[in-house]
């Protein structure tokens, strides 16, 4: 493998094709499209600070680098990464690709990052502001993330996720199978409009969590007692609940039990009355 060392690089495309490299120590500067159309690369201890710095690049290995703000957009079409030990400035990172880790990386602006990944494995990581990442994202693995970003995991498929703490708004909309362990749920309208969804050893907290979904399980949950109107126009509902729920409103179908019950209440607006609502004695 060729290494190339303690170099900067600025301009258009000037490691253009690459294949099979190490790069160590690098810095790209302003301008676009430093790394392109790449094969088989190691880069670590580099800086990068122009725009769309490394596209279409096939297997590569980054650890201990810095995206700066203006590296927005970096990592696009770029299959088989592995990226460790990295911070990221720059917004819409990780678009349109197949077989991504990564392992103990904070982004600083999750705008729009992780769209349309295949195939994402992320330990030991942070998001911080921005909007919607992991849009349209299918083939997920978490197991650490602490996130703070908002509309998180919308339209994603086969997503797992463990130790996670995530305050947002709006997360795991249209998503379909997914799993949820150990984790702090923080947000207005978490999955809505979602199929099989189940959550093992959670704490929910917001608004209207968990409407107009099918197939939800939740197994040894509890729920913040601001938590109200759960689980409105859902069908095959199978919750059981530890500690109290401040208010349920309009399940269809399906078999809930708590401690305690604040309030259930079904309106002129009830799609169904089949839920089966009880308390422990």
């Amino acid at each position: 493998m060729k290494l190339i060392k303690n170099k900067t690089y600025g301009g258009e495309r000037p490691l253009f094709g690459i294949e099979d490299v190490k790069l160590e120590n690098i810095v790209i500067n302003d301008g676009e499209s430093g790394i392109k159309c790449c094969k088989n690369l190691e880069c670590s201890n580099s800086k990068f600070y122009g725009k769309y710095p490394w596209w279409h690049v096939d297997g590569s290995l980054i650890t201990n680098c810095y995206f700066a703000e203006n590296s927005r957009s970096a990592i696009w079409y770029s299959d088989n990464m592995l990226m460790k030990d990295c911070v990221i400035d720059g917004p819409k990172f990780f678009r349109e690709m197949k077989n991504l880790e990564l392992e103990n990386v904070t982004i600083n602006d999750a705008d729009e990052t992780f769209w349309r990944v295949d195939g994402l494995k992320v330990k030991n990581v942070v998001l911080h502001e921005g909007t919607y990442p992991f849009m349209f994202s299918r083939n997920i693995y978490v197991d650490g993330l602490i996130s703070d970003a908002k509309y998180v995991f919308q339209y994603c498929q086969n997503v797992e996720i463990h130790h996670a703490k995530i305050t947002t708004k709006d997360s795991f909309w249209e998503c379909d199978n997914v799993v949820i362990y150990d984790s702090e749920l923080d947000g207005e309208y978490l999955a809505w409009h979602s199929r099989n969804v189940k959550l093992v050893n959670c704490h929910i907290s917001g608004e209207q969590p968990l409407c107009y979904a099918d197939n939800l399980t939740l197994e040894n949950c509890t729920f913040d007692a601001a938590s109200d109107r759960i689980f409105e126009d859902c069908k095959q509902v199978e919750a059981d609940i530890r500690g109290a729920i401040t208010e349920i409103k309009n399940p269809v179908s399906g078999h809930i039990i708590a401690d305690k019950i604040g309030k259930i209440t079904y309106d002129e607006y009830a799609k169904g009355h089949e839920c089966i609502i009880e308390t422990r004695l």
